[in-house]
């Protein structure tokens, strides 16, 4: 970072609505403009050229005289009375035969078409942030607060109320903080480190808890499967920790030959999805993990050409699972995780650096990188593009989603973090019931 970034990044404050991305009164004001094609001009000359107003002492008229101005009323709709209205609605006989659609008709036209908002609801400051296609910086956990690295320090954003604290900053041997994960109570929160450890923090007293050791390098790749945290390292392994247990080391996945960037569990918790910067995806059973365990994984993926982060599973398929390439490679593929064929691949024409899927409707969000650094929601499983939202000025590293599926948060290489209501409003839904979560560790436990 140059000396004028520095300058700069001094008087930023994390997680605050940037000066620049304040909205002043005069943005989107929009003028009205008349379809003069929906105009009668015709009638208009006529009312302003005096066609109302009769002839004084023009006597008595005769027979054929009032025919002719009655039918000239009759043209020009002499009982109007506004100049430069728009023209009369048809009948109401003929629109209510015009309304009543066909029962085909009524079956397509019954599902509104879903509004995307092409802004960002919310833009925030995120100084510091690394531009690593790598690591994984940014989550969202079922708390409702997002958590966020910033270099040496983690950010908590509050989305119930907006209040930001700072959780952590650890010191220049230890960081930069390479990676962040919720566990699954919305309480704990997991950190990878640059210097190879991984920390498990308590986000409502701010206290570390323990560290975890196994690895040699930094960790970038962490995720959650009840009460055993996986983690992903540049040194190429992949390890199970259980964190109720002081020997937390309960397995390992060794396949990839660099670094591990893209750690994903079947919502099932029976398998484990891993990207790498060896182009690889790898499948994995939880039984895999165990130390006694002679076999390695379930499928190895090898048609990536470009490093694999972007990893998402399916909620409506539990046997599919969606991988992102990098540069070079740029495809969205579909795997079939029984039997390991790729179902599908797209060509996105840029950088994947990140999935999700739409919980509510069948539908993929993937983030990008140069040219564009667009977001974009395909429809799953013609893979049409349904919205292409713009905003972010460098490559868009991270996606997180709300706890009830509908706003997503993204944050980039331009040191933004913002939030978009890609995925619906909640108060136009159902309310879809909350999955019960199994406890998670005491705090006792933990030693």
């Amino acid at each position: 970072m140059d000396a004028g970034s520095r300058y700069n990044n001094k008087f930023r404050r994390p997680l605050f609505t940037p000066i620049s991305h304040k909205k002043t009164s005069r943005e989107n004001l929009d003028r009205f403009i008349p379809n003069r094609s929906a105009m009668d001009f015709d009638y208009a000359h006529y009312m302003l050229s005096g066609g109302k107003v009769k002839k004084e002492n023009s006597g008595v008229n005769s027979a054929s005289k009032e025919a002719y101005t009655k039918q000239l009323a009759e043209i020009f709709n002499m009982n109007r009375t506004r100049i430069l209205a728009f023209k009369n609605k048809p009948s109401p006989s003929a629109e209510r035969v015009s309304k009543s659609p066909s029962p085909i008709q009524q079956s397509k036209t019954t599902k509104k078409r879903r509004f995307i908002p092409q802004t960002a609801e919310r833009t925030l400051d995120a100084p510091d942030i690394l531009d690593d296609f790598y690591l994984n910086l940014l989550d969202w956990g079922c708390s409702n607060i997002v958590a966020i690295a910033l270099g040496n320090s983690v950010y908590l954003w509050d989305a119930s109320d907006g209040s930001v604290t700072e959780l952590l900053s650890v010191s220049d041997d230890l960081g930069p903080v390479t990676g962040v994960s919720w566990a699954p109570d919305g309480r704990h929160l997991a950190l990878g480190l640059n210097n190879s450890h991984v920390q498990l923090w308590d986000s409502r007293s701010s206290r570390l808890l323990r560290t975890l050791t196994g690895h040699n390098l930094r960790v970038g790749s962490l995720d959650w499967n009840g009460h055993i945290l996986t983690t992903g390292s540049m040194d190429t392994m992949i390890i199970n920790n259980d964190v109720r247990i002081r020997s937390h080391v309960v397995g390992t996945y060794r396949g990839h030959n660099q670094e591990i960037c893209g750690l994903k569990w079947s919502a099932s918790g029976q398998q484990l999805a891993s990207g790498g910067n060896d182009n690889l995806v790898h499948v994995w059973s939880l039984s895999m993990g165990s130390p006694n365990s002679t076999r390695q994984w379930i499928h190895r993926m090898t048609d990536h050409t470009a490093a694999v982060k972007a990893i998402s599973w399916c909620p409506f398929q539990s046997n599919m699972v969606a991988s992102g390439g990098g540069v070079g490679d740029e495809c969205i593929k579909f795997w079939n995780t029984n039997t390991g064929a790729c179902l599908n691949s797209v060509d996105t024409g840029s950088q994947v650096c990140s999935l999700l899927w739409n919980k509510h409707e069948r539908e993929l969000l993937s983030s990008h990188g140069f040219t564009d650094n667009q977001l974009t929601v395909w429809k799953y499983p013609s893979m049409t593009k349904v919205a292409e939202l713009f905003g972010h000025t460098s490559r868009v590293l991270h996606m997180a989603q709300s706890p009830d599926g509908y706003t997503v948060a993204t944050a980039a290489a331009d040191e933004t973090l913002r939030f978009w209501n890609i995925f619906g409003n909640p108060e136009e839904s159902k309310p879809v019931p909350k999955r019960k979560l199994e406890p998670f560790f005491d705090l006792a436990q933990i030693r």
